[in-house]
């Protein structure tokens, strides 16, 4: 299972060549080191970023793929490259293509901490627990003219405990000499708003919000049609309520303030 990349939209326009660097040629070296060791099955992490943004919504896995930031276009070329090895060999592939991933365990065992340097660039979720903390004086919501019911982005926010369970189904499906791929995500968009008001009942803090320009490299709406993983992988996400994962992930935080480290 090959989780490993950098992977944040926005920084990928600023820093393109560590995004290619790392997603895609890391990728080239991991299928080589398979090949080399036979190991024949693989589940790739993808993402929604590879479509770009579509004309049509919601995304299937046929929706056209026109990424429109170095962070898709690295991700499309690795998979690209995964697609095109496989037809060579008889490897097991899934390429799972996450939406929007929030939450933590709900057993308190893991838990969203990114390094420092990594928050400025970080997901709305950090952001809001951030402002919720006191760590930073607000929260600043990049972009509010867009074409959506009330101006601000719409994503498909993915509960983490679900992405697991796609994980476990899509291993249990690898066949060889096939290529899966697919969506995974809830089939809604959330707008930034309706996910601040989560966040804000989630963590008890009526967190100040500060609505700014747009972020290089965003878009307006995406959100997946998740229907292939249900009939193919029996999949469904289940931890749909966005206030509930928001509570998980924020009891996590509180009881984890300084990350992973002891100090």
């Amino acid at each position: 299972m090959h989780f490993a990349a950098v992977a944040y939209a926005g920084e990928s326009t600023m820093e393109p060549l560590r995004y290619y660097h790392n997603i895609t040629s890391n990728t080239l070296v991991v299928l080589e080191a398979m090949a080399a060791h036979k190991v024949k099955t693989l589940i790739y992490s993808s993402t929604c970023a590879t479509y770009g943004e579509p004309v049509k919504m919601p995304i299937t896995e046929q929706t056209p793929q026109l990424p429109i930031n170095p962070y898709g276009k690295a991700k499309k070329m690795a998979e690209d490259i995964i697609i095109d090895f496989s037809k060579t060999t008889d490897m097991a592939v899934m390429i799972l293509r996450y939406f929007n991933v929030i939450g933590s365990d709900p057993e308190g065992r893991l838990g969203e901490a990114p390094q420092p340097e990594l928050r400025v660039h970080g997901r709305i979720s950090g952001a809001c627990f951030d402002a919720a903390r006191g760590i930073i004086p607000g929260l600043k919501v990049k972009g509010i003219d867009y074409k959506t019911a009330d101006g601000t982005c719409v994503r498909d926010y993915i509960d983490v405990t679900d992405l697991v369970d796609a994980h476990v189904k899509a291993l249990a499906h690898a066949k060889p000499r096939k290529v899966g791929i697919y969506n995974v995500g809830t089939g809604k968009g959330r707008s930034v708003k309706e996910f601040v008001e989560a966040c804000k009942k989630a963590t008890g803090v009526d967190i100040k919000v500060e609505y700014l320009n747009r972020r290089p490299g965003d878009y307006a709406e995406v959100f997946s049609d998740p229907s292939k993983i249900k009939q193919e992988l029996n999949w469904k996400a289940q931890y749909t309520d966005l206030k509930k994962s928001l509570q998980i992930a924020w009891k996590w935080q509180k009881s984890h303030l300084n990350g992973y480290s002891h100090s």
